[in-house]
């Protein structure tokens, strides 16, 4: 690859450390894109020895890159998010990596692939951790800047898509105490 595409490549994907999420940090700060996939990337990392027959590897890949059409169109959150923002992010994502060198569009284009048809244990995996780590960081964010409608949904959002592991569906339980025991300590009541 050419030094001056390889720059291209990374100007374009910088727009992700100002894209930002609906989410904030737990000091109140509105969390990146590019933080909320650098974070993914970590738990795949440390993922490795509970999925040892699996590429975690390919998995790390995958959570780099998943939300690169958001340099394109930012974030909308998952809750109002729709089939036509869906649709233009991706028509512009594959857009932009059909122009990359062709070595490089070949390997997006193929993860891309396998990541939106969620067949393989790889896929499967990253898109749980895209949505854990949501929630993991909303439990760290402080309450008063949760909108009205997550009360719920972080109670139930997930459960279907980490179905497929023991282990995942064991962390998604350990996030759920922990989002009753916020919401119960920032109520005073019993969620």
């Amino acid at each position: 690859m050419d030094v001056r595409e390889y720059l291209e490549i990374l100007h374009t994907a910088e727009k992700l450390k100002d894209a930002t999420r609906h989410c904030t940090t737990s000091q109140g700060r509105t969390e990146s894109v590019a933080e909320h996939s650098w974070r993914m990337s970590l738990m795949a990392l440390l993922l490795h020895s509970e999925f040892a027959d699996v590429n975690m590897d390919k998995v790390v890949k995958m959570c780099v890159i998943h939300d690169l059409g958001e340099c394109f169109t930012g974030d909308i959150a998952a809750f109002i998010k729709t089939d036509d923002d869906r649709k233009t992010e991706d028509e512009l994502l594959q857009r932009w990596v059909g122009s990359m060198p062709r070595e490089v569009s070949a390997d997006l284009s193929a993860l891309f692939v396998e990541m939106q048809a969620q067949q393989t244990a790889e896929a499967k995996i990253y898109k749980a951790l895209d949505k854990l780590e949501a929630l993991i960081q909303h439990n760290e964010s402080p309450l008063e800047t949760w909108s009205e409608n997550e009360y719920e949904l972080n109670k139930t959002y997930a459960f279907d898509t980490v179905a497929f592991s023991k282990w995942l569906t064991e962390l998604r339980k350990a996030v759920l105490d922990d989002t009753i025991e916020k919401i119960n300590a920032g109520s005073g009541t019993k969620a």
